[in-house]
């Protein structure tokens, strides 16, 4: 079973607990207090689609009443902020209308989430799957590629690494963000950017100062224009896939041995 499977599968079989639920702000955010929108506004649209009535409904968290929802609470509501300290809100299980709230509130998983043993199992087995291929590929990886990747991490300073710096920077990425890595890897354009930048870093071919064009470095002689508004060196990685282009990266790579 994939791992997504595995996560819908939890949750489909996820039945309300009447239990103490502790909640944590997501990325490791830990600021002394953080105040949670509790009701609905204009700056802060608090609305859930019930998908059994097929429309969204106005969210409130008024702790003199049981339901959650304005259309259902009746009277006048006692509301209360919901904050979390130094990153953390822990609800007891007496505070149901609470968790409720919490679950259905628009930035539950965006900036806040549930800590659940079970669900965060699956996520952590997902992740550690995925930073173990990332450190198989930079593991086999070519030096050449290691750089590639790593001018797109921290730009023109990889020219001065040594192999083992190259190496070490490049795994340390991988076990860092082993998704980004990884499409990285299988980008066929990272190479091709990579090595008009090593070109021109090394006087073999010129940008010119407005970004617009390239030139031979030694005659002045015009490679191609830059489409408005691209990236330049990603625009050289693409021209260097034509016809002419490839002619071109022949050259430069004769030169650069």
């Amino acid at each position: 079973m994939e791992i997504n499977e595995e996560i819908d599968v939890v949750e489909s079989k996820k039945q309300w607990e009447y239990k103490d639920r502790n909640y944590y702000l997501m990325n490791n955010k830990n600021p002394l207090t953080y105040t949670l929108p509790s009701k609905h506004s204009r700056r802060y649209p608090l609305v859930w689609f019930d998908p059994d009535r097929g429309y969204e409904r106005e969210l409130r968290y008024a702790t003199n009443q049981e339901s959650i929802f304005v259309d259902e609470q009746q009277g006048q509501v006692t509301l209360r902020h919901v904050v979390f300290n130094n990153g953390h809100l822990m609800v007891p299980k007496e505070k149901r209308n609470l968790q409720e709230f919490l679950e259905k509130h628009p930035h539950y998983n965006l900036i806040f989430t549930e800590h659940d043993p079970e669900v965060n199992a699956v996520y952590d087995v997902e992740n550690l799957e995925m930073e173990v291929i990332a450190m198989n590929v930079a593991m086999e990886m070519e030096v050449d590629f290691m750089e590639a990747i790593m001018r797109v991490e921290i730009g023109s300073a990889v020219s001065k690494m040594s192999t083992k710096e190259l190496k070490r920077d490049t795994l340390l990425f991988a076990r860092r963000n082993p998704e980004l890595f990884i499409d990285l890897a299988n980008d066929e354009n990272v190479q091709l950017r990579n090595f008009a930048i090593v070109a021109t870093e090394s006087n073999i071919i010129k940008l010119s100062s407005d970004n617009r064009s390239f030139t031979w470095a030694s005659n002045g002689r015009k490679l191609m224009n830059v489409p408005f508004d691209e990236n330049p060196y990603s625009a050289m990685a693409a021209w260097f896939k034509t016809d002419e282009g490839l002619e071109v990266y022949k050259s430069i790579e004769k030169k650069l041995k």
